[in-house]
């Protein structure tokens, strides 16, 4: 009897050591691939007929995706919910930019507080996060998978080591002057990066090291206005929106000549998103000191409007080509 005992614990201990391993490898496998692979997934939160908003929230320091034509809230990430250690949420006060990367699967995200972060849409995961700090206002994914941000007030871009493994022991991080920071932007055709400071457009080649990251200035071009603002490629064109304290211009990076458009009497605008036909071209213009609870197209039309919201600036949730090649995964420079 205790031999028939014997085996029959002896079978159940191999089993259950059996189903023990299996569960550790499946385990390992799942966390290697969320910090290092796209993850292929099923996006029921965007749907493919429908006309999403991406909006930064500074009455609630969030993102915001809304739906244009239901006018509603459908997803928000608040970093204290959604992979931010306590001690660092404060550097996602005041959200100033968010940017669709990666076939429009994650976003890019900074804020007034000095914090960077890359999150997936899907599971709402902080797959990366920095602290850049001097009024961080733009942020750019660099061909390699590094990240590089603008910080306005302390007058630099700064260029991370986008290691997503390690990002909270150690990283490394390489600081770049340029005055009133604003804004950055890769041209994908050209090998370069675009960032226009003050009154003057700036043009910069990457070193393309992983590990130690840098950028070398190539040139700079004067503008026709100052306090230069937010720069954003024109959908589906070799262009780029430039807005500055009092107008908004379109940029040709072919031939560096910045033109003034329509609407370039409208003063203030922080940001400007187009689309396809079909879409309306919007342009964020506060109401009260920096925010409105309403975004309009170039026409003044309303496209979205909550009550409360404090919105700084608001883009179109559309792949961005001009940027990034088309079908990329997302890349970890480790």
């Amino acid at each position: 009897m205790y031999s028939y005992y014997f085996l029959q614990m002896k079978n159940y201990l191999l089993i259950l050591g059996s189903c023990l391993v299996q569960f550790i490898a499946g385990n390992y496998k799942d966390n290697r691939s969320h910090k290092h692979e796209p993850v292929a997934y099923e996006d029921t939160i965007i749907q493919k007929d429908k006309k999403y908003l991406l909006i930064t929230d500074q009455s609630q320091n969030r993102i915001l995706i809304a739906d244009a034509d239901a006018g509603k809230i459908t997803w928000e990430w608040k970093p204290e919910n959604d992979g931010v250690l306590p001690k660092d949420a404060k550097w996602f006060s005041a959200p100033s930019d968010v940017k669709p990367v990666y076939n429009g699967k994650y976003l890019l995200i900074v804020a007034s507080g000095g914090g960077v972060a890359l999150v997936r849409i899907s599971d709402k995961k902080t797959v990366f996060y920095a602290y850049a700090g001097g009024n961080t206002h733009s942020a750019e994914v660099l061909p390699d998978g590094n990240i590089v941000t603008a910080s306005s007030t302390a007058n630099y871009l700064m260029v991370f080591n986008t290691d997503t493994l390690n990002f909270h022991d150690s990283l490394y991080r390489n600081k770049i002057y340029l005055p009133f920071a604003h804004n950055v932007v890769w041209d994908q055709k050209r090998q370069l990066l675009w960032s226009a400071g003050r009154n003057k457009l700036y043009t910069y080649k990457y070193n393309f090291n992983c590990h130690k990251p840098d950028l070398i200035l190539v040139d700079s071009t004067i503008l026709p206005d100052k306090d230069a603002h937010d720069l954003y490629p024109v959908y589906g064109k070799d262009q780029l929106w430039l807005t500055t304290l009092t107008g908004v211009f379109s940029v040709n990076p072919a031939t560096k000549k910045v033109t003034a458009v329509g609407a370039s009497s409208i003063k203030d605008i922080k940001n400007v998103s187009s689309g396809p036909a079909d879409y309306a071209t919007i342009m964020m213009q506060p109401k009260t000191s920096w925010w409105s609870d309403e975004i309009k197209d170039d026409k003044g039309k309303t496209i979205f409007k909550l009550e409360g919201l404090k919105i700084y600036k608001a883009r179109w949730l559309l792949t961005d080509t001009f940027s990034y090649p088309q079908k990329s995964g997302v890349k970890i420079c480790m």
